[in-house]
C-alpha cells in the first residue's frame, strides 16, 4: 500500500525543488561558509576547513555583519586555519552551534569551543594535531597556540585532557552527559542575557555549564527553534491539528505555504490525487497530529535545528480507499458488546479502529449510525448498508529529508 516510488520521484521533481530553490537563492557561498542575504543571524560552515577558510570567514563577516550566531558541520582540517577562525569568532562574541545530525571533528572544535555560547546537538570530537613530516619545534608551537587560545575561551580542563590524550588516528567523541556537564555554554534550560564585550577577556568569567539564571532568549536559543528539515512521508496522512486548508499546484508548493507561516506550521499533508485539485488539497498543521495511513497522502513535518534525526513511523493502517470496503460484513470478534460512543459516521470509526491497538478490524452500520470495532475480523459476507475496514501494521520511514539551509 501506498503511493508507488515511481510517483512520488515524480512528485518530488516537480514540486519539492522550490523548497530548496528558495533557501539557495538567498544565499551567498564563500568557500566552506554560507550567509543568507539580508540582514540574518547565522552563518553555516559546511565541509572541511582548508588553507582558504579564515579568509573565507572574513569575507562571510563582511556578507552579513550582524551574524550572531554559527552553525558547524566539518571534519575538521588545517589546524592554523581553525584556529584563526576561533579567534575571530570569539573577538565578536559569536555563539557557536553543532546541529543535531552534524559533526564537528578535529580543528572544527577549536572554531566550536569559542563561541560566547555554544550547544552541541550533534557530535563533537578531538583529538591530538597530526604532521605529515615529523616537526617537533613546529608541534610544541602549535600546541603552545592551541593551550593560550583554548584557555581564552575557557576551555574547561576535560577537554584539554580528552583531546591530548586522544590519538590522532582516532577521536574522542564526547558523551551527552560529557556535553551537558562542562561544554555547553548558556544554553542548558533558560538562557541569560551575557555580559557585553569590554576589551576584557569573558570568556573564563562564565559558567562552562549549568543552568543560568532566568532572562531573554539569546541569539543561539532562537536560532535552535528555526527550521532546518523537511522529512518527507509517503502514504502517511498527519491527520488533524489543521491552521489552514488551502489549494496548491504541487506539494512544493504546500510546503512553500507551511514555511511561510513563521514557526506556526509544524507539518502539513498534500493529497495527491488529480481529484483533489478540484477543491483543497494542502492541509497546513500546527502539530504532526494523527498519524493516519492514506495512499493518496504525502505529509512533511518540520525539524527544527536542535532536534535529532526524523522518526520512523509503525502505524496501524486502514486505508480509506484500498483498505475498506463497501456492502461488507465481518460478523465476530466484537471488542464490546455496544458500539463505539463516539463513532457515528464512516471516518469516526475506522480512525477509531486506527487508534485502537487491539482493533484489527471495523463494520460499521450506516443506517443506524453504528461502529463496531472487532479484534479479529469473522468471515466476510454481503450486507447492505454496511462498511468494513481490515487493519494492517505498517512502517513508514522518511521518504526524504531536505536541507532548507
Amino acid at each position: 500500500m501506498g503511493i508507488r516510488s515511481v510517483t512520488l520521484s515524480a512528485i518530488m521533481a516537480c514540486g519539492l525543488w522550490l523548497v530548496v530553490q528558495s533557501a539557495a537563492s538567498a544565499s551567498q557561498i564563500f568557500g566552506p561558509f554560507m550567509v543568507s542575504d539580508g540582514p540574518e543571524s547565522a552563518i553555516v560552515l559546511n565541509g572541511e576547513i582548508d588553507l582558504s577558510a579564515a579568509l573565507n570567514f572574513r569575507r562571510a563577516l563582511s556578507a552579513a555583519p550582524g551574524a550572531r550566531v554559527l552553525v558547524l558541520n566539518s571534519p575538521g582540517g588545517l589546524v592554523q586555519t581553525g584556529l584563526l577562525i576561533a579567534d575571530d569568532v570569539h573577538e565578536r562574541g559569536i555563539a557557536t552551534y553543532i546541529p543535531a545530525d552534524a559533526r564537528c571533528y578535529s580543528a572544527c572544535a577549536f572554531i566550536f569551543l569559542a563561541g560566547r555560547e555554544r550547544r552541541a546537538d550533534g557530535a563533537l570530537g578531538v583529538h591530538q594535531i597530526s604532521a605529515s613530516t615529523p616537526d617537533l619545534e613546529g608541534a610544541q608551537v602549535a600546541i603552545s597556540d592551541i593551550i593560550e587560545l583554548l584557555s581564552r575561551f575557557g576551555t574547561p580542563p576535560e577537554v584539554l585532557t580528552a583531546m591530548f590524550r586522544t590519538s590522532a588516528d582516532d577521536m574522542h567523541v564526547f558523551s551527552p552527559d560529557e556535553v551537558d556537564r562542562f561544554i555547553n555554554r548558556g544554553t542548558v534550560g533558560a538562557v541569560a542575557e551575557l555580559p557585553e564585550r569590554t576589551g576584557q577577556d569573558v570568556g573564563g568569567s562564565l559558567p562552562s555549564a549549568g543552568v543560568l539564571p532566568q532572562g531573554s532568549l539569546g541569539d543561539l536559543a532562537e536560532l535552535v527553534k528555526q527550521p532546518a528539515r523537511l522529512a518527507m512521508y509517503s502514504g502517511l496522512d498527519f491527520f488533524g491539528a489543521d491552521i489552514a486548508v488551502e489549494t496548491t499546484p504541487d506539494v512544493g508548493a504546500c510546503a512553500v505555504r507551511c514555511l511561510e507561516r513563521n514557526g506556526e506550521c509544524q507539518a502539513f499533508t498534500f493529497n495527491v490525487s488529480p481529484e483533489a485539485r478540484q477543491g483543497p488539497n494542502c492541509f497546513l498543521k500546527a502539530e504532526r497530529g494523527q498519524l493516519d495511513g492514506n495512499s493518496v497522502a504525502l505529509s512533511g513535518l518540520v525539524l527544527a535545528r536542535g532536534q535529532g534525526a526524523p522518526e520512523a513511523f509503525r502505524v496501524g493502517v486502514i486505508d480509506p480507499k484500498e483498505g475498506t470496503f463497501n456492502d461488507v460484513d465481518l460478523p465476530g470478534g466484537d471488542l464490546s458488546s455496544l458500539p463505539h460512543p463516539a463513532a457515528d459516521t464512516p471516518l469516526a470509526c475506522r480512525l477509531a479502529c486506527v487508534q485502537n491497538e487491539a482493533c484489527g478490524a471495523y463494520t460499521f452500520v450506516r443506517a443506524k449510525k453504528q461502529c463496531w470495532l472487532k479484534r479479529q475480523p469473522g468471515t466476510p459476507r454481503f450486507a447492505r448498508d454496511m462498511l468494513s475496514g481490515l487493519k494492517t501494521v505498517l512502517s513508514f520511514e522518511p521518504a526524504r529529508v531536505i536541507a532548507l539551509d
